[in-house]
Formats: C-alpha cells, structure tokens, sequence
C-alpha cells in the first residue's frame, strides 16, 4: 500500500498507530481517488481519535502539501497541544527545556519535537520567518544533533534573509 502522503510502501503512521476504530478511515483516506475525500476521511478519524497524534501529522502533512497552510497550522497546534499532554509538557512551548522529555526515543516527545519544527517550516511558507524562527531554535535547542531535520529548515530560513 502506499501512504498518501510520503509515497513510502509502508503501513506505519508517524507519531503511533491509530486505534482500531479508525484505522478502516485512514486506509481508505490512503487509496482515495480525490483529495477532497481523502480529507473528509482524515478529519472524521481525527474526530473519532483526538487524542491520536498520528492524525494529526497525517492533517499537517496533507493541508501543507496542497498549499493550506492556515490549515496545516491548526492540525500542527493542535497535535503539538497533544503530543505535549501525553509527553507531561507545559502548554508552552517556549518553557520546554532539554531535560524534561526524552526527545531522542520515539513516542510524544519526540512527536512533539518534529511538530514543532514542522510549525517552523507553515510559518516560513506563511512568509512569517520571525515566528519560523522562533520555532525553529527551540528545536535546535531541544535536538543539538540535528536529528529531526531540522537544518533543512534552517538553510532554507537563511536563503529567504538573503
């Protein structure tokens, strides 16, 4: 099967597994004709599962890749919101520091990491590199070995400041 939005052969979800009960929509979500289905079908598992991170992603994921960005920012806020609760993270953000989550090892934190950084790439397509940035360093400050990426985003900042 091929995952709608990485075109990867895989059937995991970053960010965990759905529950049973909503896997069935995000298969059919996954082999949609239109992307208006595909949609409809993502944001009724959300519904079904909203404390499932990995819907989430699936919604930013999708929204960013066909240019929503106001979209992509509220699936990311409120699977960053999520990832936060089951990681036991401040609602802040910006209070977030190195040693209060293990951001290396897979689960909410580390979920919570590239959600973060995936705030900083919509608000860089947003035109808002203030805000981009702002994201941007927490992640660089929480992953110093740049595990998440994040210095793609971070090339991509500096060429737009030329």
């Amino acid at each position: 099967m091929v995952n709608i939005l990485t075109g990867e052969s895989s059937t995991d979800l970053f960010g965990g597994d759905v529950p049973p009960q909503v896997k069935r929509l995000v298969e059919e979500a996954r082999q949609a004709d239109n992307p208006e289905r595909a949609l409809a079908l993502l944001w009724t598992a959300q519904v079904c599962a909203p404390e499932c991170p990995s819907l989430y992603y699936l919604l930013y994921k999708f929204h960013a890749r066909h240019a929503d960005f106001e979209q992509a920012e509220l699936a990311a806020l409120k699977g960053l919101e999520v990832a936060a609760e089951q990681a036991h993270l401040p609602d802040d953000w910006q209070s977030v520091t190195i040693d209060m989550a293990d951001f290396q090892s897979p689960g909410p934190a580390r979920f919570w990491l590239f959600t973060l950084k995936a705030l900083s790439f919509i608000r860089m397509r947003k035109q808002d590199p203030d805000a981009a940035r702002l994201y941007l360093n927490k992640v660089m400050e929480l992953d110093p070995q740049g595990g998440t990426g994040a210095g793609v985003i971070d090339a991509l900042l500096k060429g737009s400041d030329r």
